[in-house]
């Protein structure tokens, strides 16, 4: 119990940074460049799911909370928010580099994760041409949390922000944390090794657990032979750490998230059912 609660308090912590980042690029974005701000997102979003593609490896699942809030803020697309979900490695990449495993091995799955997120991002961005609403932006987010930061500068809007989203995961990550714990990892290990067309479906569903604990399971179970590539391969492309909390936290467009991972979730059992058909 007391680790879940450290755990928890680790976690929020280590999003902390992140978090003041993005909202100093969102209240930047808002304070300076004011209307210009759909002429910037459609100037550069032609690359956006190749740049949320490649940075989304970076371990850790920060930068995919990062998208999220910029995502909110209509300052990147839904491809490349997706696109960054699904390459987002979380814990997978220390996990293997600790258990020392080939190195070859982890470049095919981390460029795999990669180019599936950017394919899959640019076919969403293609098809989902839903114009940009300008009224979605860093000061609706301030009218749901009710901060006044009108009233304040860059920095200390971002840090009221981060403050107030920081508690909001501190407490939905202490939740999942005691539910993960009154479940079991054990129980969670056991009902992935039942080798059958469901276990693609439940692979990538643990992996939209927002907490490290579903890619350190699905990683283990791998690494000890126990779970195929094609499931490790679906719950990692679902896994977006806390990106998908952050995402209902800071958008309030529901259907839209639904949307956004429910194409994740799919995405993952596909590719997974079609990487162990062909291995």
């Amino acid at each position: 119990m007391l680790d879940c609660l450290i755990d928890g308090l680790i976690d929020t912590l280590k999003l902390l940074p992140y978090l003041l980042v993005t909202f100093i690029i969102l209240e930047f974005l808002e304070h300076k460049l004011k209307g210009n701000n759909e002429k910037l997102l459609k100037k550069n979003k032609k690359f956006g799911p190749i740049i949320g593609g490649i940075l989304g490896v970076l371990p850790q699942c920060g930068f995919s909370s990062m998208a999220s809030s910029l995502f909110s803020g209509r300052v990147i697309t839904m491809g490349t928010l997706i696109a960054v979900f699904l390459s987002t490695s979380d814990e997978m990449l220390p996990i293997m580099l600790g258990e020392k495993v080939d190195i070859m091995l982890m470049l095919k799955i981390v460029g795999f994760k990669v180019l599936i997120g950017i394919t899959v991002g640019y076919l969403v961005d293609l098809l989902y041409r839903k114009k940009i609403d300008k009224h979605m932006h860093i000061h609706e987010i301030c009218d749901d949390e009710h901060c006044d930061c009108e009233h304040h500068g860059i920095l200390l809007s971002s840090l009221i922000h981060t403050l107030k989203i920081g508690i909001f995961v501190l407490i939905a990550n202490l939740a999942i944390n005691l539910v993960i714990y009154y479940i079991g990892e054990d129980n969670l290990k056991n009902i992935l090794l039942n080798k059958n067309i469901f276990t693609y479906f439940i692979s990538s569903g643990v992996g939209l657990i927002p907490n490290c604990a579903s890619s350190v399971i699905l990683t283990e179970l791998y690494l000890s032979n126990l779970l195929t590539i094609g499931n490790l391969m679906a719950g990692l492309l679902t896994g977006s750490g806390l990106g998908i909390l952050l995402l209902f936290k800071t958008n309030k467009n529901i259907k839209e998230n639904l949307l956004i991972m429910s194409i994740i979730y799919f995405v993952g059992v596909l590719v997974g059912i079609i990487v162990d058909f062909i291995i």
